[in-house]
This record gives structure tokens, C-alpha cells and sequence, in this order.
């Protein structure tokens, strides 16, 4: 610190972490530190419940009622807002100051501020979780901290929000106090026995638009200066007046009447005037939230303090006159009693959810009232009209209320009883398992509302093709179907771009017109719109839309032309096509030809865009039904700029670097673009935002539940694809519930009071010299999403979900990979990759790289990375206390709620986990639960929906189930996918069934399991040591599934075994047995079971010798693996030392056999207890007790070589013609075998049983075997788990074999049609499954 002239203390210069500010430097004992907590305060409330936190504003102490706003954006116009005049805001959102405060002094040319909404600051106090100082906009003047201390205002972090807003809820109005040690406050002040609008409104007459045509009188009860600005813009002359100038004589041509703060039943000079207008004049009148109050107290209704007010962004509003529906901004918390409405009054508006009034109209004059604020800064846009209708009355000089009349649609329920889902086919890059989850929900929501569905869809390995549950299609077909059942509608949004491609093709054939069957949602012409690029461009164009300066094109020759006319580097972009598929960055003529050249070989048109590189890309999902009724549901904004496909970007849910400004201006043009279109369900849009400005460009639309449906609809808790397949039928918006509070509607916006991280997992390793740069088309094969309630929390928790090898934000590469001798760190930070997280960890750790420079290389916004900083600045700090043992509770409260894992920990202190786990449970640092429940507490929510953070003070949940935890798949990847997630639903549906009840944990947003209705506790959680035995403490579990999720739940079992977790199935230590390469082999020779040669290698050396013994090609196989991770066929010693280092990197310990030409078969098994009732029917097969064979079709190599998953399985297994290849190794080379499979099937039979008995298996597994010329059976490996083939056995059987091994677990009796045994086996007849 000497060093670069910095002192060892200094002045407070706060940043963010999870606790509230922290200022940068600072001494401590002896260690100095790079971050130092601030001067806490304190908050109490009348109730005398206290809140610990960190100042980050003026330390001053100071009192008023606690409110809470649910707003995502625009806290500058919050704070600046007159209704809080006297209030202590609570926000929700728990991260504020990311984009600071702009120049609040600018005004426009009528003197009004540009940025904020008054003159000052009118909260008496502000309290948030998470405060940035390091905030990063282009509009920024100075931080939210700074412009608060200017104004004398205090403003405390590090608070749970959450528990203080459902406080608030259930209370009702409540007072507090924000107290410093050396300011304490004797009472609580009580704002609204005070007259607030005396305080706020101007002293004198001031006047704005002056010239403009219609004079407009506007009462100041505490008025906003986006109100005037919405007049004058539109031809008032806003003559400003005092809350108590008699107007009632004034000559005007409309009197408008403000918003504004505290009990309107306290103005009774304004009510007075107000009345005298109504009995007496006839101009127009029009008012805003108090002035609603105050026209219906005028009109002679009474007024009453609501439990707890609406404050926020998201509250849905229905005009009673026209049935729509508005999201509307709103900041009240008194409202108008309508029951003794008098004669020639009506109500215009209903808030949706609580029914309270939101607008009056008088049917014999020209007054009209809205309780939101149409003006709408800040907030959403959609209510600006009623500006309009007034100034349009005014210039009429309208005798009564004239309302615009709506763009209403036609929304009957559509009338049909039969409906065809199409579904996705095989999982590929971008059209994973996030399409059996949408179409799950449709599913049921279809049959929800009584209308027979039918599904098509040929992939045999996911949930939605089951063919039984109450949750299910009532047919399930994998062949062509229309003509058998005849539906009367199809639905195509659902099955992502194959789905939508087959509805069009079947559209354009008039296969549907031919017999009768209509699309639900939105229509073929409207999707063709949004799918091919030309049209879209010139649709876009006509509503004044802004798409970046592109050209159609469908031969290389044009696309030449259009490149050479827009100018090089060019963005080439396929039409109807899939995650990017036939896209890339041309940066000049030879790259444009070969993306061109591969684009045509999978579609005939392409655009040549102009490129945005280094933009900002933002994504909105919105909804809209066939009323017109829209609205957005989740804002993303991607942690990599414009460049790399949203499915390869790190991505947050909701954005943290747009204002409200931003956040808004892409909202509202969202909605405009997707009514356009005609759309009837769910869509997503996609901007380029640029950095440095307002302008934006408009990227694509998907008409269409997209991939990133799923994730938003697990990162908001809002069923996008449940809530569009109703709206596909007719059913509006306002009409639907949202499933998580049981009683408000689900025409609302969510809001979110944590943040939502989602990360990409590729499996670009297992192609050898495949690129590791990811650019625009996709090379994922999966995601992951954290949940946390700071950034800090969720991108640690989100990097560790994506491997067991990452321990969190670290420059360790994954899988143990070393960094190579001549690694290029500039380059690695310039071109995106799988690996660009943790070269920005080694610039910050090592210092090499300041983060002004690592945002120049990357246009990564710096607010992320100052946050990145952050966190490894932290690890520093604590490596340094823990050398000098000087740290405290404190220290290790602050590294949980960065996100530190206990491993991180235990590294960074050298002491095992263990230790470290124990430290912190003696401090009583556990991670508190928390509910996902879409409104940020403003409801009671009845969701089971949970995840766990350290942010908090307390837990929104009971823990009374002492239910059964089934631990999920985690992300998909090569070797774990659907299957697995089919897998964990059929336990979970299983224990539901036999009445039990059920704790998932899983961190998949693309899988089934995590649909919070699917299980009575749904923990969006990493799998994780830690984690797993944090919940099963909290919720004294009974028990623990770990053999229904893949690979990584069942290398927990023997460490959780040891923790004391009870494991149901198999023993932990026979997992253990069956996983370890050696004592596997050990165990086979015991028993007498032939396997492959092998040996256990603990040195390079004695590989090589191995393999120069054996003979090359050779296999090397590390334990605790997942379908062949690090898994390679060595042909020379070159290679083999290769292939050492990337299993060793796994596993320590690698496995190496003959590679042979063999023919293998596989068994799958789920085997009884020997204690249960059942054991005497012996071992159960999923195989009806016989082998499967795999045949490699696609590839002249010898069959051993192929995986299972690579493979083409029959069921039942049949006599197979195998010519053997020429090879070193192989026993009879170029010569046709002919297997009898049956004789091979005994010896199979006997192998299986003897390995069941011996591992004492109960529950599922499977064995794979190799098995030779001279039908020698050779063991490959039994894994004590389900495997990725029981969905495909259990289909082509019509058995549910993962619900008869979870019965096997629980030890009850499955039923006896499901039983299947070695001796009795049972295989398809007449039919053959492939």
C-alpha cells in the first residue's frame, strides 16, 4: 500500500458487498485492509424490533412512517418524489446505486430538472440490503451516497429487506427511527398528522409552456415534474399554484390536481375548492393519486389509510369502461372509499389485486381521476394516454369524459376440445430440456381447463412423454398422429424452432386446413413475420422501429454486395434457425463467404447485418393475451456484450446497469413491437443497447417460448409457458392467478427482491482441437442459474453450480486444467470464451490489469467487474487476517454473504473443511431460506419455491415436513440430460403418490424437477456438500435420495453418509465400492466376474509400461466420471501422456483397459432390499432381466469404442452380424462373427446377480458389458445410480422403473404388474424399441 502512495487508513469511500457499504482501505489490528466495514446505525421501528446496518448517507438520525417500494429501477426519482415527503422507503430490490445519480441540477428549457422529480430529496430516510458506490453509467454526475450526504439524508445497507417489508405488510403503518450512537431520538415521528402537502407544495404561482394555447391550472398538493412536462408537451400553459390558492374563480381552460404526500382528509381548503368546481364549472378536471383522494372526498366519498399502500412499478390497474388491463407506477397509502359513491359518479379504475379504488369519473361532466401516476417516471409508460384524453377534452371543451377508445381484440374463449402439442424431438444446442419443460406446463394447463391434449413428440427421455399421471397428455405419441386423433387445435410454441418449423410446413401443405385443425396462440402468418429477416426488417420499419442497417440476401453473391455497401466487420444471421445455427462475424470478404457458405447448406435466406460488437444485449419476455392486454415479465441483461450468443453469456435476471430511463424506454418499445405482430401467448425480444447512449437497435423476436422462457420463468417464479397456454385458448390476463400468492391476478410484472445469475456449461473439452471461443452461434449444452440477494453471492454460488472442480469467482481453471506455458492473457481477455471468467480473476488477483482496462479489452460494463474486484479483494484481505489469526465473526459473516463457499474458506485458511464448517456453525453462521414468491413480499405468498442466502435476517419458512430430499441432476451436459431430470421427477411423483413429502434440490432452470408445483419444497440450491447437509439440518429430513440425479449426487452419497445424512437405496460405501476403478476390480475378482485388463496407475511410467504390456489402442478411465469425462482411446504413448494429464485432472486415480473390438451390451437393474418382503423374487431388471446391445451405426470403428450415449440401443436385443476391423488388438480381424445373443443373456443374468448381491444394491443401477467373439462376458462397469437409458427401458416396457426403485427404497411393496425378474423376464412383443 506504501508502495503506490496509498495510506494504510482513510476516508470512507464506500463500495458494495453483501452487508452494505464498505470503504476501501483501512487498518485492522495489524492487517491492512483493501475493503473496512463503515459506521453502523441502527433502524428501530415502534414495535421496538431493531435492524443493525452500514451508513452510506448523511450521519444524521431521523424518524417517519417505514414504507417499502418494489420498483427494479428509478430510485433517483423515488427519492425525489413529494408523496414521500416524511417516509423512511424501504426498497425491495436489494442492489441500489449500480448507475449512481445523474446531474440532478440540469433542468429543461422551462426550468423543470431533467433527471429527478423535484426540487430535493423528500424521503427522511432511505434503507436498502446491498449499496454500490461503484456505479457505472454513461448519465452519471456522482453516487447515490454522495447526492444523499449533500442532501442530509441518512440511508442505511445491510439490512434484510425482506423481513422488514413483510414486517410492514403485516403491521400495517409503522413508524421508525434510523439512529446513530451519538443521536439518539426520544419519539417517533408521525408524518400524517401533519399536513405533508403544506410542507411540498410551491409557496407562489408559477407558471410553465408559457404561450402554449390552454391554460391549465394545476393545484400543487406535491407535484412531480414529469406531470408539467407531459401538459406543456402536449399545449398547456401549467399555471403552478399553492395547495391552498383559491382557483374557483380562476379563468382556465382544465384544472389539474397532483399527486402528493399524507392524509388527503387534511387538505380541506383544496377539498373545499374542489367541490366548489365541480357544483359550479364545467371545464375539464383531471387528477392524480391525492388528487383522486381529493376530488372523490369533494365529490363526497370518504377516504381511508390502507394496511400498507401501493408503492411501486408493477400494479395492475383495470379500466372498468374499456375491461383493459395497464400496468401501472404507483405511491400511496391512503385510498377513496367507493361504497357511498353519490349519483352521477362511477368507478374508472380497480386495482386487480386488492380491489382497491384507482379512478373516479363523473358521467355528467368532463372529470375523470387516476390514483397511479400515468406519468410514469419512474415506472412504466403504458397510462401516458390519459394525458391525451385530458388536453383532448380541453381542446373539445367535451361536455363529459371522453376515454380513448382501446385496441381491443377478439377474446372468446376459442372453442376446442382437443389439442395437438408439438413437441421439441431430441435435445440439441439451443433446444435442450427447456422445451419438455414448457411443454409440461401447457400441458397441464390445458388440462387444466378441460380440453383433451394429445402429444407428439419422439423424445422418449423426457418428462412430458409419459404416458400416465394427472400431470400428462391424455395420448402420447412418437409417431404421426393427426389423422388418428383428429384435434380440433395444435399448438406450436411450445417445441422451440422444430415445432414452429413443422407448424408452418404443416400450414403451407393445408394438411390443417384439410382436416379442420386451427393454431391456438399466435397465427402462422404473424410467426412467418417474425422469422424470415426481410419481412421483420420492413415490418419493424413501418412502426418506427430501429433494427441495425441489414440486407436480406439468398445467394453468397448478394451477400458480398450487401457486406461490401454496409461495410466490414458484418454480422450474418440465418432465418428460421436455431441458437445461433449458420451465424457468425464476418470481418471480411473470405470469412463472410464461408459463414455465408454454411448458412445456405441449412437455410435459404440470411442477413447481412451491420455489426454492434461491444453494445449492451438486453432481453425482455413478454406476454400478451388475445384482449391486448401485454406485459413484460423478466428483464435480462447479459454479462457479455453484443457478440456472444445470449445462450453462451453469463446472464442477470433482472438487468443492473439500465435506468429507469433505459429499463423503460425498451419496455414500452417491447410491448408496442409485440402487439404489432399480433402476438398470443409468450415471446422474447432481444436489443442491442448502446453503451453511451439512448440508442438501441432491436436484434430478433422468437414468437415462440424460447430457451430463455425457461430460465425467466424460474428466475421470476411466473409460469410463462402455463400462463401462455391458457392465453392460446382465450382466456385473458387479468383472469388468470398468479400461482405463487393464490389470490392476485397474473396480469402483473414480478418483482424481484434478489438477483438471478445464470451461466452457460459446455462440454467443449470432450471434442479434441475444437475452439474454445464462443461468439454468435451457440456452443452450450447447458445452464445453470443461482439465485442470491447480492451479485457477489449469486456468481459465486452460479460458478460452482457449473462444476464440482470450481470453487467460485477464482483464475483456477475448471477440471484442474493448467494454464498453458505461452497463455496470452490480453487475447484471452479480447476474444470471449468458455474460460474469460477466470482470466478476469488472474488480471485482478495477480494485479495485472486495472479494472478500467480489463473493461477496454472486454466492453464488459464495469460495474460487474468492480464487483468481480471486489470479491477477490476480499480473499486477499482474508488470507492476510488469517496469517495474522486476527479474524472475527465478522469477517466470516461478510465472506458468506460474498459468496465464499466453505471450501474457498478452507483454502484460503489451509484448514481442512471440515474445520471450517464447524468455526462457522460455533458462530452461528448458518444461510438463512427464502421464498421466490413474485411480488417481493408486498403479498403473502403460499410458495414452496426456495433458496438460501446469508443476506438475511431471517427464514420465510417453517420447517415442520421432515420430508424426503431428492437431489436433482444439475446442468445438462454430454453424459447428464434429460433423462436425468425424467429420472427425478418419477421419484418425486413416486413419493408424492404414497403421500410423503418431498424436498428437491437441484439448480437446473431447463428441467422439470425445478417447477416448484412438482414437490412440497423446491430448493433452487447448488449440489453441493455444503449445501445439501445445510438444508437437511434445517429441515431435519428424514431421509435423502441421491441415486435418481446422475453423477453428481451420487458422489455425494459417501461424504454426506459421513455427515450423517441419511442415504435411502444402496449404501454409501458400496457406491463408493462400485466407483472406485480398484476396489471395483478387487470385488469382480472376488466373485469370479471377468473384466477388461486393467491397472491402477499412480505414475506416467507405469501407464506406459502398461500399455506397451497389453498392447496399444488403450482406454483411460478415471473414477467418479460421468459418461466418459476424460474418457480417451490412446493409439501411441505420444497421446496417452496426453490424455494422463487431462484424466488426472479429474481424478487422481485413472483406470487404462484393452481396447478391443468387442460387441457390448448393458443391463439395467433396480434390485429389492434383502431385508424386504420381495427379496426372493430376486434382482429386478429394467431390462426384463437381458442385455441391450449397442450398435454403432454411424462410424467404421470397432463397437467397444462407441458410448452408450453415442449409440443406437435395441430393445429387445437381437441377433447382430458385426464385422470386426482390421487393428492391433483385435482378436479376429476383418471376419464376420455371428452372436447368438440368448446364450450371452445367462451369463449376463448370472453376472448381475452375483454383483447385486454382493454390493447389496436396493434401488437402481446399471452394468455394462463387453462381451467377445467367443461370447466371453467382461464387466465394464456397474453404476450404482440410474443411468441415461431408464427412461428409454422404462417407455418401451410401459414400466416406470425409477417409481419401482424408489418403492424398493422406501421398502414398500411396488405393485406386481411392475415386477419383472431374471427369470421371469418381460420384452416388447410386436413392436421393437430403437
Amino acid at each position: 500500500l506504501l508502495t503506490r502512495g496509498l495510506p494504510l487508513t482513510g476516508t470512507k469511500q464506500l463500495v458494495t458487498v453483501g452487508v452494505g457499504a464498505i470503504s476501501r482501505r483501512g487498518l485492522s489490528g495489524g492487517v491492512a485492509r483493501r475493503l473496512v466495514l463503515p459506521n453502523k446505525a441502527r433502524l428501530v421501528l415502534e414495535d421496538g424490533t431493531e435492524f443493525s446496518g452500514y451508513s452510506f448517507g448523511a450521519d444524521r438520525s431521523s424518524s417517519g412512517e417505514v414504507v417499502f417500494n418494489t420498483g427494479l429501477t428509478g430510485y433517483p426519482e423515488s427519492l425525489t418524489d413529494p408523496s414521500y415527503r416524511g417516509q423512511i422507503l424501504v426498497l425491495t430490490y436489494p442492489i441500489v446505486g449500480n448507475y449512481g445519480v445523474p446531474d440532478t441540477q440540469a433542468v429543461d428549457e422551462n426550468g423543470l430538472r431533467l433527471n429527478v422529480e423535484s426540487d430535493a430529496v423528500h424521503v427522511t430516510g432511505l434503507i436498502v440490503q446491498d449499496y454500490s458506490v461503484d456505479h457505472s453509467h454513461w448519465k452519471s454526475a456522482h453516487s447515490l451516497s454522495h447526492w444523499l450526504k449533500r442532501e442530509g439524508v441518512p440511508a442505511l445497507s445491510g439490512i434484510d429487506t425482506r423481513l422488514l417489508t413483510k414486517r410492514i405488510r403485516d403491521r400495517g403503518t409503522l413508524l421508525g427511527k434510523i439512529e446513530f450512537s451519538d443521536q439518539p431520538l426520544a419519539e417517533f415521528d408521525n408524518p400524517n398528522l401533519r399536513n405533508l402537502t403544506a410542507e411540498v407544495s410551491t409557496k407562489e404561482v408559477r407558471v410553465f409552456g408559457k404561450g402554449n394555447p390552454h391554460k391549465i391550472v394545476a393545484v400543487d398538493c406535491g407535484v412531480k415534474h414529469n406531470m408539467i412536462k407531459m401538459l406543456c408537451a402536449r399545449g398547456a400553459e401549467v399555471h403552478l399554484v399553492p395547495w391552498d390558492y383559491d382557483f374557483t374563480e380562476e379563468p382556465y381552460d382544465g384544472l389539474f390536481i397532483t399527486n402528493g404526500p399524507g392524509d388527503p382528509a387534511l387538505i380541506k381548503t383544496t377539498i373545499d375548492n374542489i367541490r366548489k368546481v365541480i357544483n359550479t364549472r364545467n371545464e375539464p378536471v383531471f387528477g392524480i393519486c391525492c388528487g383522486n383522494q381529493l376530488v372523490g372526498l369533494a365529490a363526497g366519498c370518504t377516504s381511508y389509510k390502507m394496511p400498507l399502500g401501493n408503492r411501486g412499478h408493477n400494479q395492475s390497474v383495470l379500466n372498468l369502461v374499456t375491461k383493459q388491463a395497464f400496468i401501472t407506477s404507483q405511491n400511496h397509502g391512503f385510498a377513496i372509499n367507493t361504497d357511498n359513491l353519490p349519483f352521477g359518479w362511477r368507478p374508472l379504475f380497480i386495482n386487480a389485486n386488492d380491489g382497491s379504488n384507482e379512478g373516479l369519473m363523473c358521467t355528467e361532466k368532463p372529470i375523470f381521476t387516476a390514483q397511479f401516476h400515468p406519468e410514469a417516471c419512474g415506472g412504466p409508460t403504458d397510462t401516458q394516454f390519459l394525458f391525451d384524453a385530458f388536453i383532448e377534452m380541453v381542446k373539445t371543451k367535451s361536455a363529459t369524459v371522453i376515454m380513448p377508445e382501446p385496441r381491443l381484440m377478439d377474446a372468446r374463449r376459442v372453442p376446442v376440445a382437443k389439442v395437438l402439442v408439438l413437441g421439441s424431438g431430441g435435445l440439441s444446442i439451443g433446444q435442450a430440456g427447456e422445451f419438455d419443460y414448457s411443454g409440461s406446463q401447457a400441458i397441464k394447463a390445458l388440462k387444466e381447463e378441460g380440453v383433451k391434449t394429445v402429444l407428439m413428440n419422439p423424445n422418449i427421455a423426457s418428462v412430458q412423454t409419459n404416458a400416465e399421471g394427472e400431470k400428462q397428455a391424455d395420448m402420447v405419441y412418437f409417431l404421426p398422429v393427426i389423422e388418428r386423433e383428429k384435434p380440433d387445435g395444435i399448438l406450436l410454441s411450445m417445441g422451440g424452432q422444430t415445432a414452429l418449423n413443422v407448424g408452418i410446413e404443416l400450414h403451407e401443405s393445408g394438411i390443417l386446413e384439410q382436416h379442420n385443425v386451427r393454431v391456438l396462440g399466435t397465427q402462422i402468418h404473424d410467426i412467418k413475420l417474425t422469422e424470415d429477416r426481410e419481412t421483420f426488417a420492413e415490418e419493424l420499419m413501418r412502426i418506427n422501429e430501429k433494427l441495425a442497417p441489414s440486407v436480406a440476401v439468398t445467394r453468397v453473391s448478394e451477400a458480398i454486395k450487401a457486406a461490401h455497401d454496409i461495410g466490414y466487420p458484418v454480422m450474418v444471421r440465418a432465418a428460421f434457425a436455431l441458437g445461433g445455427l449458420g451465424s457468425g462475424l464476418a470481418k471480411d470478404e473470405a470469412s463472410l463467404v464461408d459463414i455465408c457458405r454454411k448458412a445456405f447448406a441449412i437455410t435459404n435466406q440470411v442477413l447481412i447485418e451491420k455489426s454492434l460488437l461491444g453494445w449492451k444485449e438486453v432481453e425482455y419476455e413478454v406476454v400478451r393475451d388475445a384482449a391486448n392486454n401485454c406485459i413484460t415479465v423478466c428483464n435480462m441483461e447479459n454479462f457479455d456484450p453484443l457478440g456472444v450468443h445470449t445462450g453462451d453469456s453469463i446472464v442477470v435476471a433482472p438487468s443492473q446497469t439500465l435506468s429507469n430511463e433505459e429499463y423503460h424506454m425498451l419496455r414500452e418499445t417491447a410491448l408496442k413491437v409485440i402487439r404489432h405482430f399480433n402476438i398470443v401467448g409468450e415471446c422474447n425480444i432481444q436489443y442491442a443497447l448502446h453503451p453511451h447512449s439512448l440508442e438501441y437497435c432491436i436484434i430478433e423476436i422468437n414468437a415462440r417460448l424460447s430457451r430463455s422462457s425457461a430460465l425467466a420463468s424460474k428466475a421470476t417464479g411466473y409460469p410463462l409457458a402455463f400462463i401462455a397456454a391458457k392465453l392460446s385458448l382465450g382466456i385473458s390476463l387479468p383472469e388468470i392467478k398468479n400461482a405463487t400468492t393464490k389470490v392476485t391476478t397474473a396480469c402483473f410484472e414480478p418483482s424481484l427482491d434478489y438477483i438471478t445469475t445464470k451461466i452457460p456449461r459446455w462440454d467443449l473439452d470432450r471434442f479434441h482441437h475444437t475452439p474454445k471461443e464462443i461468439g454468435s452461434a451457440m456452443k452450450s449444452v447447458g445452464e445453470i442459474m443461482a439465485i442470491g440477494r447480492t451479485f457477489e453471492e449469486s456468481l459465486q454460488k452460479a460458478l460452482r453450480m457449473t462444476h464440482p472442480s470450481v470453487g467460485g469467482f477464482e483464475s483456477k481453471l475448471p477440471m484442474g486444467k493448467q494454464y498453458p506455458d505461452n497463455f496470452d492473457l490480453l487475447e484471452g481477455l479480447q476474444v470471449p470464451s468458455n474460460a474469460r471468467i477466470h482470466y478476469i480473476c488472474r488480471a485482478l488477483e495477480q494485479d495485472l490489469m486495472t479494472v478500467d482496462e480489463i473493461h477496454r479489452f472486454t466492453q464488459i460494463d464495469r460495474w460487474f467487474l468492480h464487483k468481480l474486484k471486489r470479491i477477490v479483494d476480499y480473499r486477499k484481505d482474508l488470507e492476510q487476517l488469517g496469517q495474522a489469526n486476527e479474524t472475527t465473526s465478522e469477517d466470516w459473516g461478510l465472506a458468506k454473504k460474498l459468496g465464499f463457499s466453505d471450501k474457498q474458506l478452507g483454502e484460503v485458511f489451509r484448514k481442512p473443511v471440515s474445520e471450517v464448517r464447524a468455526h462457522r456453525l460455533s458462530l452461528g453462521l448458518t444461510p438463512y431460506v427464502k421464498q421466490i414468491d413474485t411480488m417481493a413480499a408486498e403479498y403473502p405468498s403460499y410458495t414452496n419455491y426456495l433458496y438460501c442466502s446469508y443476506n438475511a435476517a431471517e427464514h420465510d419458512v417453517a420447517f415442520t415436513d421432515k420430508g424426503i430430499m431428492v437431489l436433482g441432476c444439475g446442468p445438462y451436459h454430454i453424459g447428464s440430460s434429460v433423462e436425468f431430470d425424467w429420472c427425478s421427477v418419477s421419484a418425486i411423483r413416486c413419493l408424492n403418490a404414497l403421500g410423503m413429502k418431498s424436498i428437491v434440490v437441484n439448480y437446473n432452470p431447463e428441467t422439470v424437477s425445478t417447477d416448484f408445483d412438482e414437490c412440497d419444497r423446491l430448493y433452487f440450491e447448488e449440489l453441493s456438500q455444503e449445501r445439501v447437509l445445510d438444508i437437511y439440518q434445517l429441515e431435519s429430513a428424514s431421509n435423502c435420495i441421491v441415486s435418481v440425479g446422475g453423477q453428481i449426487p451420487n458422489t455425494l452419497a459417501l461424504p454426506l453418509h459421513k455427515a450423517g445424512v441419511r442415504i435411502l437405496g444402496t449404501h454409501p460405501t458400496k457406491i463408493d465400492d462400485a466407483e472406485d476403478r480398484a476396489k471395483f476390480s478387487r470385488i469382480l475378482d472376488e466373485i469370479g466376474v471377468g473384466q477388461a485388463p486393467w491397472r491402477a496407475l499412480t505414475s506416467e511410467k507405469e501407464a506406459l509400461e502398461f500399455a506397451e504390456q497389453v498392447g496399444y489402442p488403450c482406454l483411460v478411465r478415471p473414477s467418479y466420471i460421468l459418461s466418459g469425462s476424460a474418457m480417451n482411446v490412446a493409439y501411441g504413448p505420444q497421446e496417452l501422456r496426453g490424455f494422463l494429464g487431462q484424466a488426472a485432472a479429474v481424478n487422481a486415480e485413472c483406470k487404462i483397459t484393452t481396447r478391443s473390438s468387442r460387441i457390448r451390451a448393458k443391463s439395467n437393474a433396480t434390485r429389492s432390499p434383502p431385508t424386504a418382503r420381495l427379496w426372493r423374487t430376486d434382482p429386478r431388471s429394467c431390462a426384463a432381466a437381458s442385455s441391450r446391445r449397442a450398435v454403432n451405426a454411424e462410424h467404421p470403428v470397432p463397437e467397444c469404442t462407441a458410448k452408450f450415449s453415442d449409440a443406437t440401443l435395441v430393445l429387445p436385443p437381437h441377433t447382430i452380424n458385426a464385422r470386426m476391423p482390421q487393428g492391433s488388438g483385435v482378436a479376429a480381424a476383418n471376419k464376420l462373427v455371428k452372436l447368438y445373443i440368448p446364450f450371452a443373456k445367462f451369463q449376463i443374468r448370472d453376472v448381475v446377480k452375483r454383483i447385486a448381491e454382493r454390493f447389496s444394491i436396493t434401488g437402481p443401477f446399471n452394468t455394462q458389458f463387453l462381451v467377445t467373439p467367443e461370447q466371453k462376458v467382461l464387466v465394464i462397469e456397474t453404476n450404482l445410480r440410474a443411468s441415461r437409458s431408464f427412461p428409454f427401458v422404462s417407455k418401451t416396457l410401459g414400466t416406470d422403473f425409477i417409481a419401482t426403485a424408489t418403492k424398493v427404497m422406501l421398502g414398500v411393496e411396488p405393485d406386481q404388474k411392475d415386477l419383472y425378474t431374471m427369470e421371469n423376464p418381460r420384452e416388447p412383443v410386436g413392436f421393437v424399441g430403437i
